[in-house]
């Protein structure tokens, strides 16, 4: 009886330095998040393969002052790309892609560098950023680089040769996300619900009419002059463009680029399925075959491979595999360690955007506040 109550005391000790530990945590990300002004910030930390921490900082809606929640969603950018990469990778596993096939031949149209005219440019150099094509005429529609709607279009090609330099380029997956709609038969954003997020159990999308608009989360521009003004696009409809929809050329309305809108908690629970290279407690997105290529630079300038790159500056001296997105005043990070399995994913929609290199500082200082406090301990 003795032994068991020095348990019982044991663990209640262990209990309390937790939570004090995690509250001097939460006082701390407040005082970061002041420096920077952030009107919201959502984090969420997985260590072991389970989450450890899930919070929601600061104001939902500045207007009507509204704290945000942990379930409530944001439009996360370029981290979105993952999911048009990782739907890719189930396509090519299902032998109906190949990565090396010309995009031409997959998009229905000329897909080729007016200075390098015999040299195809392939679905891997897209998903790398390395096929020579840039958003100079835009990226909301495939009409900015289709020679048959826009005289400009040779205008969308780099000086270099296809796979020999980097550009970041959203027309890229743009371009990828109507492949999808092609190879699959699935309207793009359906193909990610049903074959990613349900299977995940995940609640997101990219149909902005097809979720819960309660738990959209406004994002605000942030301006040194004029502060805070919410950006009244962010989650556009489109229902116009939809309601017109031609499948294999529209897509780019549900931006495979950059519009997913998903919860934080949600995105950690992703993210772990990356960072178990396919597999997420016994559910199986992609082979570890895949997972480890999207994982894999292909441009060593960059360190990019599939929607994924690869870096040691977040977290200095910690390798991590990743993606950052901006977008309307929001920024978001989604970084993990594959070896030591673990992760942070943090979001804010809006804050002061002072940046070292590549990053937002306001989420850098969370983000190493986050592994010093709760995941190297």
């Amino acid at each position: 009886m003795k032994r068991f109550t020095i348990f019982i005391g044991f663990l209640l000790l262990v209990s309390a330095t937790v939570t004090a530990q995690r509250s001097s945590t939460g006082r701390k990300i407040k005082q970061i998040m002041k420096e920077y002004k952030a009107v919201g910030l959502a984090v969420a930390v997985v260590k072991d393969n389970e989450l450890l921490y899930v919070k929601s900082f600061g104001k939902k809606n500045l207007q009507t002052g509204e704290k945000l929640r942990t379930n409530d969603l944001f439009r996360i950018a370029s981290i979105s790309k993952s999911f048009s990469a990782t739907s890719i990778m189930q396509l090519v596993e299902a032998g109906k892609l190949s990565l090396d096939a010309d995009m031409s031949d997959l998009v229905g149209f000329k897909i080729r560098n007016p200075k390098y005219p015999d040299v195809p440019i392939t679905l891997r150099m897209c998903l790398s950023h390395t096929s020579s094509i840039n958003d100079s005429q835009g990226y909301f529609t495939l009409d900015a680089i289709n020679p048959a709607k826009n005289p400009q279009a040779d205008s969308c090609y780099n000086d270099y040769a296809p796979g020999k330099g980097y550009q970041y380029c959203n027309l890229n997956f743009n371009m990828i996300g109507t492949i999808i709609e092609k190879t699959s038969g699935e309207r793009f954003d359906r193909y990610v619900q049903q074959h990613i997020l349900a299977p995940l159990k995940l609640y997101g999308g990219y149909w902005v009419d097809g979720l819960d608009s309660s738990l959209l989360t406004p994002l605000y521009d942030y301006d040194s002059v004029k502060g805070f003004t919410v950006a009244e696009n962010a989650y556009n409809p489109r229902r116009a463009e939809i309601e017109a929809y031609v499948m294999g050329y529209s897509t780019p309305v549900f931006s495979p680029t950059g519009g997913m809108k998903i919860a934080a908690v949600d995105l950690a629970r992703y993210m772990t399925m990356h960072m178990n290279y396919g597999e997420s407690h016994g559910v199986h997105i992609i082979s570890e075959k895949s997972a480890r290529e999207m994982q894999t630079p292909l441009s060593p300038e960059e360190n990019y491979g599939f929607a994924l790159l690869k870096t040691d500056t977040y977290i200095p001296g910690k390798t991590m595999i990743g993606h950052t997105g901006s977008a309307y005043g929001l920024y978001s990070n989604m970084f993990f360690q594959p070896e030591e399995k673990w992760g942070i994913v943090l979001i804010t929609n809006g804050c002061v955007p002072a940046r070292h290199g590549d990053y937002i500082d306001l989420l850098t200082k969370t983000a190493n506040l986050l592994y010093e406090r709760l995941v190297k301990k």
